[in-house]
């Protein structure tokens, strides 16, 4: 499998997707090709204008966007895409679509049969087991928690260690412990912004400037660096080296 599995798609005060765009390009070749866009994501703003967001960026790399909801039959579209890419936006919204529409299972067979999949923010949600760990509202009911099962671990895109002063609820780190709590043999990468996952079979890489945060139940939390092996996620096991 090829994926690439972004926290984010804008920093402040840049262009949308401009900090990804390199490592984009890097993914995709000097080929050019033809992506199918799932914007399935979008609550506030139209699919053709989300479509028309990503198509800009994604044409400066040498690579044509046709977002799925043009499609007649899009589990067919799925089946003839040559890359999929699939937005930010609410996670809950999106599964609920990606549903109604058969395309849970026919982006699971086709990515792990090797068609190159890239995601942001909700995108990289619905790549794990489940969405049980965006951090947005559930807007919809999405008919299951289940998603595409790319890789064997959850992601807590946009992850923040702050918690700002006079706010008395919980923090994003008490959030995630308690869902190790109530699933144990799960493994939750914090994913900062402006960092991303690259998973080639089964090499498994973080790409960034920043640290990510490993959580797992019985295990104390652990700073991960781009410099080291991330494989033992892809097999869900415990590392060699105990983080505590």
């Amino acid at each position: 499998m090829k994926l690439l599995l972004l926290s984010n798609s804008t920093n402040p005060g840049e262009a949308y997707l401009a900090w990804a765009k390199s490592h984009i390009k890097d993914f995709l070749g000097n080929i050019p090709a033809k992506a199918l866009f799932i914007p399935y994501a979008a609550v506030t703003f139209s699919y053709d204008a989300y479509e028309e967001k990503v198509g800009k960026v994604f044409a400066g790399l040498g690579c044509t966007i046709e977002s799925v909801h043009h499609a007649w039959d899009p589990v067919q579209a799925v089946e003839a895409a040559e890359i999929i890419v699939i937005g930010g936006g609410n996670t809950w919204r999106l599964v609920q679509q990606m549903r109604e529409h058969g395309l849970i299972e026919a982006v699971r067979e086709k990515v792990k049969a090797g068609t190159p999949y890239i995601g942001w923010s909700a995108g990289s949600n619905v790549a794990c087991p489940t969405l049980k760990t965006t951090n947005d509202m559930p807007v919809v009911d999405p008919h299951g928690f289940s998603t595409l099962n790319l890789v064997p671990f959850q992601i807590n895109p946009h992850y923040l260690d702050v918690h700002p002063e006079g706010h008395g609820g919980e923090t994003r780190e008490d959030r995630i412990k308690e869902f190790i709590e109530l699933n144990p043999d799960v493994y939750v990468i914090g994913l900062r912004e402006a960092c991303l996952l690259k998973r080639e079979d089964n090499d498994l890489k973080l790409i960034g400037a920043k640290t990510a945060r490993l959580f797992k139940k019985d295990f104390a939390t652990r700073e991960l660096s781009p410099e080291e092996d991330f494989s033992f996620l892809l097999e869900n096991t415990i590392p060699q080296v105990p983080y505590c």
